[in-house]
């Protein structure tokens, strides 16, 4: 069952994104949520003892591919698209795992400085932040934390692309690679 933001959350992220823009702070914290998998990759990948959650109703779906610098396809993973606030901040928050191939895409409506913390995560994740022109510009591996003191993982980005924690490493994407969205 998919965590309900509450009215307290709610009036609190207003407050905070109206001390942001007050400010004059370019930033935004979002959830972290997410995952998947290449099809040629296994790790990350769900038993069937694990019960798979998946986000709510109302996220459109897509593909991106991974390339590196010599245009070779890397990886492909199937993407919720978290394209408004709301479903940029609850992201995969309440995904107890996922299937593979699957993962989320953060999509902001410009390129800017952007903070990703691992609220209510159940499992680690890599976080690949994206410029405008698809170029992969950070890449950061975060464990799982308690909703205590949260780091912040930050990068330049229009697109975050979440996938489970090692998956960069194991299909050697890197930064300076690129990001396709298929269809976009």
């Amino acid at each position: 069952m998919p965590r309900r933001v509450t009215v307290l959350e709610v009036g609190l992220l207003v407050v905070l994104v109206g001390l942001a823009g007050c400010a004059g702070m370019g930033t935004s914290v979002e959830s972290t949520a997410t995952s998947t998998t290449d099809p040629a990759t296994t790790a990350g990948a769900t038993t069937a003892d694990t019960p798979v959650s998946t986000p709510g109703s109302g996220y459109e779906t897509r593909t991106v591919t991974l390339r590196d610098e010599n245009g070779t396809r890397l990886a492909t993973v199937d993407v919720w698209v978290a394209d408004t606030f709301t479903k940029r901040y609850v992201g995969l928050s309440d995904t107890s795992a996922l299937e593979p191939g699957r993962g989320m895409l953060f999509v902001f409506d410009g390129e800017d400085g952007r903070s990703f913390v691992m609220r209510n995560m159940d499992f680690p994740l890599d976080m690949v932040f994206v410029a405008a022109d698809g170029t992969i510009t950070t890449i950061h591996h975060a464990p799982v934390e308690s909703d205590g003191d949260l780091t912040e993982y930050t990068g330049r980005a229009k697109y975050v692309l979440e996938v489970p924690m090692g998956y960069t490493n194991r299909t050697g994407v890197d930064v300076g690679d690129r990001l396709r969205v298929d269809g976009a």
